[in-house]
């Protein structure tokens, strides 16, 4: 059992596979439909990775670039059917490359509504969710650091979606949600914006 607040300390993030970047870019899909198996822990460490893992750790340069190495972006992990991960929602702190649980429990459902009832975020293993923390970015950019945080978000779901590639998985871009109600469910910080939801599965 995992508690509130506890943190999970997730497997090494493998550095090469034995899919190209250049074949992983022709594979790229938006994937809806997925299997009714689960994910394993190693696979979502592999993803967060990918979107927001640490590459530098001397200066805290990541995988995907950010304007000024402000870094706005929060990720949150939906667990519905994950070995080795409970049912829940947890967030991502990539200096420790580990997740915390916030909420218990399977969400996947309130998410989908949350979504205008697109079913794939219901049948998915898992969802990510990116959220954004605009004032990092415009405290040192003014209104352009919007656009800024924009960019990124583009540059790390597409990290995902090639990392989803290489592990043989499906995932799409989902921005068509209610905001208010996604911050509710995934209960972030009055300063995290939801941006962007990637379910995850099989396909």
């Amino acid at each position: 059992m995992v508690s509130i607040n506890e943190n999970i300390k997730l497997p090494e993030p493998k550095y090469d596979s034995n899919t190209s970047v250049e074949q992983a870019l022709f594979e790229r899909r938006s994937i809806r439909e997925y299997k009714d198996t689960p994910l394993t822990l190693a696979e979502i460490s592999q993803l967060l990775w990918a979107a927001q893992g640490i590459t530098y750790p001397r200066w805290g340069f990541r995988t995907a670039p950010s304007a000024g190495a402000l870094y706005p972006l929060e990720l949150y992990v939906v667990s519905g059917n994950v070995n080795g991960l409970p049912k829940g929602i947890y967030k991502y702190r990539p200096q420790g490359h580990e997740l915390v649980m916030i909420v218990e429990g399977d969400k996947r459902t309130e998410l989908c509504n949350a979504a205008l009832g697109q079913s794939s975020i219901k049948e998915a293993a898992s969802v990510i969710v990116f959220v954004a923390v605009y004032q990092r970015t415009t405290g040192k950019y003014g209104e352009r650091g919007i656009r800024y945080v924009h960019m990124e978000v583009g540059h790390a779901s597409q990290n995902i979606y090639l990392q989803a590639v290489s592990l043989n998985l499906g995932t799409v871009v989902i921005g068509a949600f209610d905001d208010e109600d996604v911050k509710k469910i995934i209960n972030t910080g009055d300063e995290e914006q939801p941006l962007y939801l990637m379910p995850v599965g099989r396909k």
